[in-house]
């Protein structure tokens, strides 16, 4: 497991992940009053090309964190699936960053330098945060009036990387090229508008634009790590649960856990479309190996009471769908013991229209013979589970993943 996102709560204790907390807090406060952020008038001159601040600090302290993010992740030193992306709702954000830039102009402030500046005892400050909470209350009460505006066009775990089809370092340099040309772009608006004397500017500015030009080159190189090769760094410590049968659940535990209100259960059936035609169990979803990477994002925004099982007819296939689940980090994987054989075995054994198995272990087969394609209609696909009482030992232990981390303007 990569070392990083740190589980705070683990290492510190419930309140000690508090005070970590509120140290990064004062200390971005610090930056942002050091920058200038609290004085709601050199904001604004950002709208009137007279300063640029803004536009340099925020889009300097976004290249660099996402430079040493991916690369922190392509050197093996962080999780980024563990890292929260807000999920995109395209036209709902677009609205809601139109409103909020012209709050930002009339206002002067956005959210978090509104708060700087009610820290350091200005009116204006204290005004704006009034008027952000009167507007949080006012969105809450009116918000179901257009919940389906809100919730639409969604579109998961989207980024850049993913809308352009590039490699990560490609997208990395360019977003860094982009943001010098804007810095480079500001300081003449600077100095054409608001009379700036460039040449009292640090020197040390162009050394670390060369700097973060040669991180993204080195990003380029070194990459990100594939699933294969993460599973490869978890192996040492992931195999033992399978070795000890330990992520393996039977056929009666899952079927407990799907009569579960408490829990969300999510069925990734890997087999043939065939296979899958001919039996699965309700609520099944069929996905091949090859297209499991492509459902990771989605699966990382589901609910932390989310139980994954993969299931195949025996469970090599399964297995290796267990093991791209646990390196891309999805919380709560097992694999249906015995496969949809086992379930059979334990579901269907009486049903006088499926022959007995015939042995063939190992082969990862459909050990069954059906007349017809039932899908789920066949009443093994939903059994009731007080009429089939089986003794098991439980396996599933449910893991909290951690929440979104803060985040947005200033």
């Amino acid at each position: 497991m990569a070392p990083f996102p740190l589980s705070l709560a683990t290492l510190l204790g419930h309140w000690g992940q508090y005070v970590v907390y509120l140290l990064i807090g004062v200390g971005f406060g610090y930056v942002l009053e050091s920058a200038g952020f609290g004085n709601s008038l050199k904001l604004a001159r950002q709208f009137y090309f007279q300063d640029l601040t803004v536009l340099k600090v925020m889009f300097g302290a976004i290249i660099t964190a996402m430079l040493l993010i991916f690369t922190a992740s392509g050197l093996g030193l962080l999780d980024y699936n563990l890292v929260w992306v807000n999920p995109t709702y395209l036209w709902p954000g677009i609205v809601g960053g139109l409103i909020m830039g012209v709050g930002f102009i009339i206002g002067g402030f956005c959210p978090g330098t509104s708060l700087v500046s009610l820290a350091t005892f200005k009116l204006d400050g204290l005004f704006f945060v009034l008027g952000g909470l009167f507007g949080i209350f006012l969105f809450g009460e009116t918000v179901d009036s257009f919940a389906v505006f809100w919730n639409s066009s969604y579109m998961g775990r989207f980024t850049i990387q993913d809308w352009l089809g590039l490699p990560v370092g490609v997208v990395v340099l360019l977003v860094i090229l982009m943001a010098l040309f804007m810095f480079w772009g500001g300081e003449q608006l600077e100095r054409l508008v608001g009379g700036k004397n460039l040449k009292l500017e640090p020197k040390m500015r162009y050394a670390g634009a060369g700097l973060m030009v040669l991180g993204a080159v080195i990003l380029i190189i070194i990459g990100q790590p594939t699933t294969a090769d993460k599973w490869q760094a978890l192996a040492p410590a992931k195999d033992p649960l399978l070795a000890e049968r330990s992520v393996q659940i039977p056929p009666a535990e899952l079927l407990d856990t799907l009569h579960n209100d408490a829990l969300k259960v999510i069925l990734l059936d890997v087999r043939s479309e065939g296979d899958y035609n001919l039996f699965h169990i309700a609520g099944a979803e069929r996905v091949t190996l090859a297209a499991l990477p492509t459902l990771i994002p989605d699966l990382l925004l589901e609910p932390a009471n989310t139980i994954f099982v993969a299931m195949s007819n025996d469970e090599t296939a399964a297995t290796e769908a267990w093991k791209m689940l646990t390196a891309e980090s999805v919380p709560n994987a097992y694999i249906l013991e015995g496969g949809l054989n086992h379930w059979l075995e334990t579901y269907a054994s009486a049903d006088p229209a499926l022959p007995p198995a015939t042995p063939s272990p190992g082969d990862d087969r459909l050990r069954y013979e059906f007349a017809l394609a039932l899908g789920a209609q066949s009443p093994a696909a939903t059994p009731d589970p007080h009429e089939f009482a089986v003794d098991y030992t439980p396996k599933i232990q449910l893991k909290l993943k951690r929440g979104p981390s803060g985040g947005g303007c200033g």
